[in-house]
């Protein structure tokens, strides 16, 4: 038994296209721009259910576009769930994985990094108790 939960709405663009795609983000979303801890990352105004919205400084030859990140309990119990729903694998880290889904859209699955909790007041439970 594991639980996940979309935790992030990231918009990834590459250094040529990030700060006017960025500034147009800010001003639509009417939210103020913050550095993270790493600066290839910048933070908007959170969704509701507490979903961050992030920008991220892509590298050179990555289009412009928008991927999720799922947190989870258990990352290898959301990577073979995911899998077996059509999902692949497209690069595995040591803690965490890029996936596609069935279409191809690219969407990350890491390890909680909320608020405990937030994670446990909005995340799904998968598998038999």
């Amino acid at each position: 038994m594991h639980r996940s939960r979309i935790s992030v709405v990231m918009i990834d663009h590459p250094e040529e296209s990030f700060e006017p795609a960025a500034a147009f983000w800010a001003a639509a979303r009417g939210s103020h721009r913050t550095v993270n801890e790493s600066p290839e990352y910048e933070a908007l105004d959170r969704l509701p259910g507490n979903v961050a919205l992030e920008l991220q400084r892509t590298g050179a030859g990555t289009p412009p576009r928008v991927h999720l990140d799922l947190e989870t309990d258990d990352v290898d119990a959301e990577v073979a769930r995911l899998e077996s729903l059509g999902a692949s694998v497209t690069t595995r880290h040591d803690t965490w994985a890029v996936m596609g889904d069935p279409g191809g859209l690219v969407f990350c699955v890491v390890p909680v990094w909320t608020d405990q909790d937030d994670f446990d007041r909005h995340a799904v439970t998968w598998g038999a108790p």
